[in-house]
């Protein structure tokens, strides 16, 4: 092997291995994710010899309700999903069918990329609560699925106990709710729709009736379907400093074997 052909392999091994850390360093600090919200604790820990905080987020708890189907399900069969969740009632007679309309419009623009078959994504999945349960039925949740054909495959229209949903929305999603506005002060009327990952973090409160607050949920959206899940580890995880040492023992034995083999010959 002559010095060339040497400086050859060695650029062969080395090349491949900075432009992957380029690409990583790139990648980790060009995209801005959406933000967590709803931290349960905050604790400072040292990493690397520098103080950090070490932020649990709050994880939103399980549920049982009925959908539209007349369905008991659970947010525990959504393992693995990104959520758009909203509330509404189906006597709503100002926002509820606007949000409805806007939240299928939603639904509808996501899709798996596939140009033909079934293009529904199955990363996502959209929850409307019932903010009115005791009057909102099955018959008139899968009346409202009708009305505006909504998949139950893909979002679900739930009631069930009063006690349970104001508590998922008021204490598990932290909702900033008003009154009925004028209609019945009992109910808890908002137009948020909330973003909800994974990891059943929340991401992110969005106005249903915004379209600008519509986007900027779009575009979280593609970006949480990108998101690594920081529990799940890839092979290469902890590995690629020893990959880096590897290749450096390897090239220094190829030139080793070059100098032996020329001052033999």
């Amino acid at each position: 092997m002559n010095q060339k052909a040497l400086y050859a392999v060695m650029l062969a091994i080395l090349l491949p291995l900075l432009a992957y850390f380029i690409v990583k360093r790139k990648s980790e600090t060009a995209v801005a994710m959406p933000k967590h919200y709803l931290p349960d604790s905050v604790v400072s820990v040292t990493k690397k010899g520098k103080k950090v905080n070490d932020t649990a987020w709050h994880q939103v708890a399980d549920f049982s309700f009925v959908n539209q189907e007349g369905k008991k399900v659970t947010l525990d069969s959504l393992k693995g999903k990104i959520i758009i969740a909203d509330f509404f009632f189906t006597r709503c007679p100002t926002i509820c069918p606007s949000l409805t309309k806007n939240m299928k419009r939603l639904a509808e623009s996501i899709h798996n990329g596939q140009r033909v078959g079934d293009r529904t994504n199955k990363k996502v999945h959209f929850i409307s609560f019932s903010i009115d349960p005791e009057r909102d039925s099955v018959e008139r949740l899968k009346f409202w699925a009708d009305k505006f054909q909504i998949n139950p495959e893909q979002w679900w229209l739930l009631t069930g106990e009063k006690k349970e949903i104001y508590d998922l929305i008021i204490n598990e999603l932290k909702i900033p709710a008003q009154d009925g506005m004028g209609i019945d002060t009992d109910f808890v009327h908002t137009d948020h729709f909330v973003l909800i990952d994974s990891n059943r973090h929340v991401r992110g409160y969005y106005h249903g009736l915004d379209s600008l607050a519509l986007k900027d949920l779009s575009k979280d959206l593609v970006l949480l379907t990108m998101e690594k899940d920081p529990k799940a580890k890839s092979f290469f995880d902890g590995k690629l400093q020893l990959m880096a040492v590897v290749f450096l023992i390897a090239i220094f034995g190829v030139g080793l074997l070059f100098f032996f083999f020329r001052k033999k010959t």
